[in-house]
């Protein structure tokens, strides 16, 4: 082909226009190829939603292999409410009046007055601190109503635990011992779960027994106000409590079932 004068400006843009519609026909290509190779692999397609959504959820018996790891959980969940429960506890007037006694007296024996006034709400501190993880931090002996129980995931991850214990006279119901979950799985409705679960083992429980009605108490600390509105909003009312001093540190939330 003979090549003409003036023909190579116009002729560039048409030869710039070709390239560019073979660089796209090529990545459409390569496109197509690799949307192949991706449902030829086992979560491609519909596998892969599977895989990203929720799994799920079941209560059973603890294993004895893991008791290590609920133990854990538990400690866990004290440490996030033991500053608070500890804060509420101290700053009461009665606490406040028997702190700064004991601050008045260790002055006459320590020559540092911030060792004085700081000695006693360290210690106090440590002895609230100590006590809620020897009462909530481990796991009771099994009861009347079996257990413990733990949620698991169906990827075998355990994620929350409950324990149960009959009341302590008749028409009392049963009662939560122990009711945790773990932080990594929190605001999933493994706390609704769980609950559910006891619901039905107290209903089981009080209909065996021939208890007059079938009644579950929740104790939970003053600190812990996620739980106290979770308990709210499955129709749990909250009917007293117990505590230090006339203050109270644990409601208790029950519910006719």
């Amino acid at each position: 082909m003979r090549w003409r004068r003036g023909c190579g400006p116009r002729l560039l843009p048409c030869l710039g226009r070709l390239a560019t519609r073979d660089r796209r026909e090529g990545n459409c290509e390569r496109s197509g190829s690799q949307v192949h190779k991706l449902r030829q692999l086992p979560f491609g397609g519909g596998g892969l939603g599977a895989a990203m959504a929720p799994s799920h959820l079941s209560v059973r018996e603890m294993r004895e292999d893991e008791k290590a790891l609920v133990l854990e959980m538990l400690k866990a969940g004290v440490k996030d409410t033991e500053n608070r429960v500890a804060l509420h506890a101290l700053t009461r007037p009665p606490a406040l009046l028997l702190l700064a006694a004991a601050s008045s007296g260790l002055r006459f024996v320590l020559a540092s007055f911030a060792l004085a006034l700081l000695l006693p709400v360290f210690l106090a501190v440590a002895a609230v601190k100590l006590g809620l993880r020897a009462w909530w931090g481990s796991l009771p002996p099994p009861g009347g109503l079996g257990g413990p129980w733990v949620a698991v995931r169906g990827s075998g991850d355990v994620c929350g635990v409950l324990a149960l214990a009959p009341g302590t006279s008749a028409g009392d119901g049963a009662r939560v011992t122990r009711l945790s979950v773990s932080r990594w799985h929190r605001r999933r409705g493994v706390g609704r779960r769980l609950l559910a679960f006891a619901e039905s083992r107290a209903r089981a429980w009080a209909g065996g027994m021939g208890e007059p009605r079938a009644r579950l108490v929740v104790p939970v600390a003053v600190a812990a106000w996620g739980v106290a509105g979770l308990l709210e909003g499955c129709g749990y009312q909250a009917e007293g409590g117990w505590g230090c001093m006339g203050y109270t540190l644990v409601r208790e939330f029950s519910k006719d079932l």
